[in-house]
Order: structure tokens, then C-alpha cells, then sequence
């Protein structure tokens, strides 16, 4: 971890056009650089009350770079709990950059990725998963994603992972407790009560584990990969989702030879759609490398859209295809209908199967419906917080350690106790590592790392 007493600075805004730009200074030295390269009538910037803003200019030496915003936070009412100086400038590529180049000659140090936040945890005004909310925030691609991590970022989540672990923590304490006792003193009741409560600690971890397939789609979007023979109506398909031409379209088999995708917003939820190369046997080595890829995306797809040409028998090469799919995950499209029906209902039995015109748009407002259906996108509820990915394997580790210290309970072994603690304390310090009670530099690291410097 880094020297948490020195000043850091970075441009908290993103590059390019725009109307401001915002470098952001943390740490001791934070006002005393304000007070070096920032000029104007009044008091300076270390001697102003927290909240003030001023109108001035900044500058390296004489040289005026811009005429800027000047913000003063000081601890502990701050992002970083530290005092924190904001200059707002002129947006653009050049004049933010300028500015941070002078503050860095003054001494401070550019902050790394995630590192102001990094600093708001470290300093207890947020815990990990407030931090990960931060990111979630910035990351969100609909009003549900952004909705759910607001959710996060005012602790609710927090309070159900800290709910879990002090309950954790009360079982262990009344379990050690009773070490204290001889065998023929020790409460008769005690290990009744501690399984029951310990039932109840399981089934509120298996709660939220519930929450990690929506959370998974609220954050990484679901991979729905449109496949099938060259010349199905595939990038149709695509730029019909769409809403616009994105895709090229020709009569000419194996046009698409690469995967291309974009993402569109159902439900609130992110949909990767990846449109891909035509299934056949090909000769072209670098339509054979499209036709790969399709296959590897065809693997990782949370949902799968396989589209038929009914105008034809099905022939092997559908069939063998088919025959991959996870009925679960896949929906069959039948196009080109206009044009005849030569595909038969035992050849895609099983499956849940949408019959087409995709070339007018007949069938694509039930093709939606599907994906909506098929992905579970159904729920009409609040948008709350839910776990991500680090949350599930920590949760499912502790999960498997409090089902170890049940059994040996229950074993009514000498010493089971002692060894039912064993196991407690186990889930007790992975489930710390969830909102940093217990932290190590590889666990900040792999979170912060992740994040855009300025943040």
C-alpha cells in the first residue's frame, strides 16, 4: 500500500471536449500548493473556511495557464477525509494536463488508479463494498445498474454482509464461552441453540448468494450471441435489435466473417449482442478463423439465438448444430416464412422456437420478449444492491466452513466444540474480507487497481 501521509493529485474528469475539466489535490500539502500557483484578490486558499470557492487564475511562475474554480474541503469533511483542494478549469486536452504538470513540479505525487478512494477507506469513510459501489456507479449502463449501486454505495449491502459476520462472531463467542465450563456444568441447551442459530446464519448467506446471477447481469451485461448458417438473416437480425444499420447485409454467403458486437439496454439490464460468421465448411483460412470465434463465443453465451432458413429442409449441418445447443439457453429462430415452411416441428423440438420475417420485422417484438424471458429479466421490483463476483466466492468459501462447523456439532464429539470454533473463526476472517474489517495490500490492490485515476 502506499505512503498514505504524502499529497497526490490527478485529473478526476475524463479526456477531451467538454466544458470543464477537475484536478483533484489529497493530503497535508493540498492547500500550501493551492496557495503557490493559485492567484487571486482575497485571501489564499489555506487561510479560506471549508466550503469556500474563488475565482482566479492558475499559473506556473508568471506564465497564466487558466482561468479556473478553486473548491476547499477539509478534513474530515472530504471524499478522503484528508484536505482536498478541486481546481475546475476550461475542458479540453490541454489545459487540465498543463495545470497538473505544475502541481506534480510542487511536489505532489500523481495519485494511482482508485487511489482518492482507496484513501476514503482507509481513512473509515467507506468500506470495500462502498468502494466497489464507486466503481459499479461509474461503470453503470442503465438507471437499474446505476439505481442498485447507489443502493451500495449508501451501505445497505454493507449492513447485510455485517449482520451476517457479528451473528458469526455471537455463535463463536457463546461457543468459546462454554469452554469455560466443566462437561457437567456446561448448559444443556447451548448446542441446540447455537445449530439453530447457525441454520439461521446459512440460510442468510444462501439469501445472498440468490442475488449474484442479477448482479452479474447488472454489472458484465448478458452475452447473447446470434448464430447460425451464412445467409440466414443474422446481421439482419443484429441491426433490427439494434434499431439501426450497424451490420452489413448481402445476399453474398459469408459477409460476416468476423464477430461483431454491440449493446443495447433491456429491462435496464446490458445486452452484449454479438453477431457472428456463418456455420459451414470453409476453405478461406480467414473465414475459418471467424467461424472459430463464433464457436468460442457460442460456449460463453448466457443466451444463445440460432437462426434457421425455413425456406429450406434442414439439413445436417443445422442438425448437428442444434443438437450443441442447451434447450435452456437457446432460443430458435425461424426466418425467411414469407418464402416457404420446409422446417418441421420434430426438427427444433425442444426448443423455444419465434417465427420470422426478419427482413420487415415481423417476430422481432416476441424475439425481445424472449431474451427478456429466457434471461430472467422479468423482475419488476425496486433495483437493490446485490453481490458481485469477489462477494460470491468469499460468501460460498464461509458458507462451506459454517456447514463443516455444523456437522461436527452435531457429531456431539469431546471435541467437537473446539473444532465447530475452528471452522467459525475460518468464515469469520473470509467474511471480514468482504468489507475490509481484515485487509491485506494484494486484496486493495486487486480491488483499487481496477478503478480510473482521479477516482
Amino acid at each position: 500500500m502506499n505512503d498514505q501521509s504524502d499529497t497526490i493529485a490527478a485529473i478526476a474528469t475524463a479526456p477531451g471536449e467538454a466544458g470543464i475539466a477537475i484536478i483533484r489535490i489529497s493530503g497535508v500539502e493540498s492547500l500550501t500548493v493551492a496557495d503557490r500557483i493559485f492567484y487571486h484578490a482575497g485571501e489564499p486558499p489555506s487561510r479560506r473556511p471549508p466550503g469556500a470557492f474563488m475565482r482566479g487564475f492558475v499559473k506556473s511562475g508568471e506564465h497564466v495557464l487558466d482561468e479556473a474554480l478553486l473548491l476547499v474541503m477539509r478534513a474530515p469533511h472530504s471524499y478522503t477525509r484528508e484536505d482536498v483542494v478541486e481546481i475546475q478549469c476550461h475542458g479540453g486536452f490541454v489545459s487540465a494536463r498543463r495545470i497538473l504538470q505544475t502541481i506534480l513540479a510542487s511536489g505532489v505525487r500523481l495519485a494511482e488508479p482508485g487511489e482518492f478512494t482507496k484513501r476514503a477507506f482507509l481513512n473509515g469513510r467507506i468500506d470495500l463494498v462502498q468502494a466497489e459501489a464507486v466503481l459499479d456507479l461509474i461503470r453503470a449502463q442503465s438507471d437499474r445498474s446505476a439505481t442498485a449501486a447507489v443502493e451500495q454505495l449508501e451501505g445497505n449491502l454493507s449492513a447485510s454482509f455485517n449482520d451476517v459476520y457479528d451473528n458469526i462472531v455471537r455463535v463463536c463467542a457463546d461457543l468459546e464461552a462454554a469452554l469455560d465450563f466443566s462437561e457437567d456444568d456446561a448448559p444443556p441447551a447451548l448446542i441446540p441453540e447455537v445449530t439453530a442459530q447457525v441454520h439461521q446464519i446459512l440460510e442468510q448467506i444462501h439469501c445472498m448468494l440468490e442475488t449474484w446471477e442479477e448482479g452479474h447481469l447488472l454489472r458484465e451485461g448478458a452475452l447473447v450471441v446470434i448464430s447460425g448458417r451464412p445467409n440466414v438473416g443474422k446481421s439482419t437480425l443484429l441491426n433490427a435489435l439494434l434499431g439501426r444499420n450497424r451490420a452489413i447485409v448481402s445476399p453474398m454467403p459469408g459477409t460476416t466473417r468476423d464477430t461483431l458486437e454491440e449493446t443495447i439496454i433491456l429491462k435496464g439490464i446490458p445486452i452484449r449482442l454479438v453477431d457472428t460468421a456463418g456455420l459451414r465448411t470453409a476453405t478461406c483460412t480467414i473465414e475459418q478463423e471467424g467461424i472459430r470465434r463464433a464457436r468460442s463465443h457460442m460456449q460463453k453465451a448466457d443466451l444463445h439465438l440460432y437462426i434457421i432458413d425455413a425456406s429450406k429442409p434442414l439439413d445436417s449441418e443445422d442438425g448437428s448444430h442444434l443438437k450443441s445447443l442447451s434447450t435452456e439457453k437457446s432460443i430458435v429462430i425461424i426466418n425467411k416464412t414469407d418464402l416457404g415452411m420446409l422446417i418441421q416441428e420434430k426438427d427444433i423440438a425442444g426448443f423455444i422456437n419465434i417465427k420470422a420475417q426478419l427482413n420487415t420485422g415481423k417476430g422481432l417484438k416476441e424475439i425481445q420478449h424472449q431474451i427478456i424471458e429466457q434471461l430472467g429479466l422479468t423482475y419488476s421490483g425496486q433495483p437493490h444492491a446485490v453481490i458481485a463476483e469477489r462477494h460470491k466466492k468469499i460468501l460460498q468459501k464461509s458458507y462451506t466452513d459454517i456447514k463443516e462447523a455444523l456437522k461436527i456439532l452435531a457429531s456431539g464429539h469431546d471435541e467437537s466444540i473446539v473444532l465447530a470454533i475452528s471452522h467459525l473463526r475460518f468464515a469469520i476472517e473470509s467474511l471480514g474480507q468482504i468489507t475490509g474489517k481484515i485487509y491485506h495490500s494484494e486484496l486493495l490492490n486487486s480491488i483499487f487497481s481496477r478503478f480510473c485515476i482521479g477516482k
